[in-house]
């Protein structure tokens, strides 16, 4: 049996329909509108990519502080205290944007981030007057007792991610050694970034972890002759300025321990057993503002400075608790 809708199909009146519909050497039109489509796209891809060949890519610089007093100050002073040394900051944040001129000629700066660790995050001198310099933003962790950054790494971490997600950076030159700083690298480079490593040269060995070198897109490091301008050993005199040993012997760790315990004489003199009983409960623990005060109380006792003694500072808050749990 014949479909009647194959002969409707077939039929003389249906073919002169059609004919009468589609001009001889033209394309059905359902073509047509799927061509002036394509052109369409075309049209719109072409003028992307024209102004993205015009928009400049764009690059940070971050800074582990931390990487960079210890790095610059072992190679070129012969040690990582702080106190013994001068780093031109400012000068040598300027000779990093250079070095990302050289590196990136057709790319423009978004700023230096600049990560540093502070007592209760608050700014110092330092930090201050790097803050109010142009393209820098500071960011800052904190610093323990033992004069050791806490939370830099996350917050490298979450700069680099989130400028990479939001398409804000193409590269970003990295500049520090710690280990932890591989899931930063990761991170913005799932985002579709390049991370380049840059590192100041090591006395000997290395002052990099090595995962973090494995992980990044480019190395680059800067030796004596680049590192050597911006950093200046002090004096003994200069080092010592602020009250520090000044030349004099440190006093050994009975000595600060018998201090730790007359502060805490004092206090409990002064504020009171209920209060100073109220430590108790987070030995070994002191909160961060009654260690400063303990610190500043007992260097005015010693009539010098602790800073920079990690052993003798824990000997003083051993005093300190040893007098307080013999008296409550």
């Amino acid at each position: 049996m014949t479909d009647p809708y194959q002969q409707s199909q077939q039929s003389p009146e249906h073919q002169q329909y059609s004919e009468r519909e589609q001009p001889p050497g033209q394309p059905p039109e359902h073509l047509r509108a799927i061509a002036t489509a394509i052109e369409r796209t075309n049209d719109l891809l072409t003028r992307v990519l024209a102004e993205v060949a015009t928009t400049p890519s764009t690059h940070a610089i971050f800074v582990d502080a931390g990487y960079v007093y210890a790095a610059a100050g072992r190679l070129v002073a012969g040690t990582e205290d702080r106190r013994s040394f001068d780093l031109d900051a400012e000068g040598l944040i300027e000779a990093f944007i250079d070095k990302a001129r050289t590196i990136f000629p057709d790319s423009r700066l978004l700023r230096v981030y600049w990560y540093d660790g502070a007592r209760r995050r608050i700014h110092t001198t330092e930090q201050q007057r790097i803050a109010e310099l142009p393209d820098v933003k500071v960011r800052l962790g904190n610093l323990n007792a033992n004069n050791q950054q806490k939370g830099v790494d996350s917050l490298i971490r979450t700069d680099l991610e989130s400028l990479a997600r939001h398409r804000a950076i193409s590269d970003a030159a990295l500049i520090g050694g710690d280990e932890d700083l591989v899931s930063a690298v990761e991170a913005a480079q799932g985002y579709g970034a390049r991370v380049h490593l840059w590192g100041i040269e090591a006395a000997g060995g290395r002052n990099q972890a090595e995962p973090l070198l494995w992980e990044v897109d480019s190395q680059r490091t800067f030796d004596l002759d680049f590192c050597k301008p911006y950093v200046t050993r002090r004096t003994v005199h200069e080092a010592h300025a602020d009250g520090a040993l000044a030349g004099r012997p440190a006093p050994g760790r009975d000595d600060v321990r018998f201090v730790g315990a007359q502060v805490a004489a004092q206090w409990l003199a002064s504020r009171g057993r209920d209060t100073v009983a109220e430590l108790l409960p987070g030995h070994p623990i002191l909160p961060g503002a009654v260690d400063q005060e303990l610190l500043v109380e007992a260097e005015a006792l010693l009539g010098l400075s602790l800073r920079g003694h990690a052993d003798l500072r824990r000997a003083l808050r051993d005093g300190f608790w040893d007098h307080l749990h013999t008296q409550l």
